[in-house]
């Protein structure tokens, strides 16, 4: 039990610190789009940097996660992570901050896919939902944080702030190496993944991935946005998102231990209702308090799906006999797409029609999958 907490320290703060990079650069989009000249579609394109990356990286992190090991995995996705949060700090082009942040999130995947399944594999099956949970609660703390890290940054120096925090992942790249973990004994091959997508409750465990991942990456581009020109800077930006983010993190905790007692449907069906009306009332205020209060009740209900969709996808895999490694990998498959999708594409449609469109498409999406799973057989 004492070796399963160790573990469950070091995989929430790995997942705190990539996160405080990835959510740090929400109250400085607005200055690298007028700095740089980006508009909505260029800004959507630096956010959609960093999961774009993870996409590409999800198969290989998990191919070395099953075949090397969980720790080489681990150590490293985190070193990937410091050299491109120092790099992203010192860079001066959109080219190079898209650059640094695609790298980074090839990293990252290496880093989450093999934090997740070495805890996960240590982990009882009656605690999977609390222990989920308790590592997404560490990451809505790195979320929590991140947008107060790069509201600093604006203060006191982008790539002094982003060299600190660099520094540190290297360091929990130590604690990594420090942590003994076992190594694979039959690695599976590629096709025990494809296989185990033949199943509806890892399709259905999958999707209740990609769609916080949407949600999320539209709203941390539009919102923003939205809030600097009705007047907020980005201090005020990083502390609405920051109330969101504790909020969340909260909130996680209570999730993990509901999907263990009750499963993680009635959840994920409490969380689709909250999302469909969030998502339908954040195009329409023009008073910046009004919607820095939506951000905060979008965080707490988009951040719903995350815990019982993966407990979800734990369950099925382990039932199907799939290898931690692969179960993991394919959550960073199914994120990647969403949060480079509603970044990319929500700035995309935000440009050309208004913020109206992407958040009403948003809603709609919510309200068919709650059709979908309060069906009997869902």
């Amino acid at each position: 039990m004492r070796a399963m907490r160790r573990l469950l320290l070091l995989t929430g703060a790995i997942v705190f610190f990539d996160t405080i990079f990835f959510t740090a650069l929400t109250p400085l989009l607005p200055h690298y789009s007028d700095a740089l000249g980006l508009g909505k579609a260029g800004a959507g394109v630096l956010a959609a940097a960093y999961p774009a990356g993870c996409l590409l990286g999800s198969l290989p992190s998990g191919m070395v996660a099953v075949r090397v090991g969980v720790k080489p995995t681990v150590i490293v996705g985190l070193t990937g992570v410091a050299v491109c949060t120092i790099l992203f700090g010192v860079g001066t082009r959109a080219w190079e901050l898209d650059l640094a942040r695609f790298i980074q999130g090839v990293a990252s995947s290496f880093s989450w896919t093999g934090a997740l399944a070495w805890l996960v594999a240590a982990t009882p099956a009656t605690r999977r939902g609390t222990t989920i949970g308790g590592a997404f609660a560490a990451a809505t703390g790195g979320a929590l944080f991140g947008p107060v890290l790069g509201a600093v940054a604006s203060q006191a120096g982008i790539g002094l702030t982003f060299g600190i925090v660099g520094g540190a992942s290297l360091g929990l790249a130590l604690w990594a190496a420090a942590t003994p973990a076992a190594r694979p004994e039959q690695p599976q091959p590629v096709r025990a993944l494809v296989s185990a997508l033949r199943s509806r409750r890892v399709v259905l465990g999958v999707w209740f991935v990609v769609l916080p991942a949407l949600l999320f990456g539209t709203l941390s581009v539009l919102a923003p946005l939205r809030l600097s020109d009705l007047g907020l800077g980005p201090l005020a930006i990083g502390g609405a998102f920051l109330a969101g983010a504790a909020t969340e993190t909260v909130s996680n905790i209570v999730i993990g231990r509901a999907s263990d007692r009750h499963g993680p449907l009635l959840p994920l069906r409490i969380g689709l209702a909250g999302s469909i009306l969030v998502a339908a009332l954040l195009p329409w205020p023009d008073n910046r308090i009004v919607l820095a209060l939506l951000v905060v009740a979008a965080d707490l209900a988009f951040g719903t799906f995350f815990t019982p969709g993966m407990t979800l996808l734990s369950h099925e895999g382990e039932r199907l006999g799939l290898d931690y490694g692969w179960t993991f990998a394919l959550v960073t498959l199914a994120w990647a797409p969403g949060q480079t999708a509603g970044a990319a594409g929500g700035g995309a449609l935000a440009h050309a029609v208004g913020d109206t469109v992407p958040y009403l498409l948003l809603a709609a999406v919510c309200a068919v999958t709650l059709a979908l799973v309060t069906r009997p057989r869902a």
